[in-house]
């Protein structure tokens, strides 16, 4: 039984990939900072085809906390296939007045809580591609465009997500030889609560739609272990793809 953990699974992006894992008979652990959105959610995932769903609350920026995820994720299913690191926050605000605070949050949820979820993760990651060495295991995160091209006003944002995409390369080139390979999914602007503050000068329906970043996802999912593709930008059309 091939089983994944997701990060920020009870909304957005994460919600849709779940979904997807579901529908592809993945074992799930979900996690989000509500039990009563994971609750709710855990039933409509074993709905859609997931034999078994672990649901366990925490906030990315307790590392304690993070810890425990993976260990429950470990107790139930003994490896894991697929990482999902979706959790993140939006902070906007231009550098010379953005508070200190807003950043050290950003810095723990979008890049520290990854890198302490990988560490915890890479032992049942590693016993998921030796098990499966036709398909390997797999890492994706869900990073921005604002950390491939700077963004006005997105410095704290961008930088942690630059930051996620040299994680996801640098786990590519220490782990991809064990059968473990790592994407950054970078995108624009998608539509989903987190982009709602710029709906006054953005449509949302010229946004990325959720189902497309999960396409890409569920594309990389079903790659071999001998194909690593460490970084893919989705821009929106009509844009020069440059920015948000």
């Amino acid at each position: 039984m091939r089983s994944a953990l997701v990060t920020g699974a009870s909304r957005g992006i994460g919600r849709g990939i779940a979904f997807r894992l579901a529908e592809r008979g993945y074992a799930l652990t979900i996690t989000s900072r509500k039990p009563a959105d994971l609750a709710a959610l855990a039933p409509e995932l074993r709905a859609a085809g997931a034999p078994h769903v672990v649901h366990y609350a925490a906030d990315m920026a307790d590392r304690a906390a993070l810890a425990e995820v993976v260990d429950a994720h470990q107790a139930a299913f003994t490896n894991m296939n697929a990482l999902v690191l979706s959790a993140g926050v939006g902070t906007a605000g231009p550098i010379d007045t953005l508070p200190l605070h807003r950043f050290d949050r950003t810095v723990e949820v979008n890049l520290a809580a990854a890198f302490v979820l990988i560490q915890h993760s890479l032992p049942l990651l590693r016993a998921a591609a030796a098990a499966d060495p036709d398909r390997g295991a797999k890492v994706i995160a869900l990073a921005s465009i604002t950390g491939v091209h700077p963004e006005p006003g997105l410095a704290a944002y961008g930088a942690t997500k630059a930051a996620l995409i040299s994680l996801m390369q640098t786990l590519n080139a220490e782990e991809s030889n064990r059968g473990v390979t790592a994407t950054a999914i970078a995108p624009g602007y998608v539509h989903t609560d987190m982009s709602a503050w710029v709906t006054d000068t953005i449509p949302p329906h010229t946004m990325i739609p959720v189902a497309d970043v999960v396409a890409v996802a569920d594309m990389l999912l079903s790659l071999g272990p001998r194909t690593s593709i460490t970084t893919i930008v989705m821009s929106r059309s009509g844009t020069t793809g440059h920015h948000a």
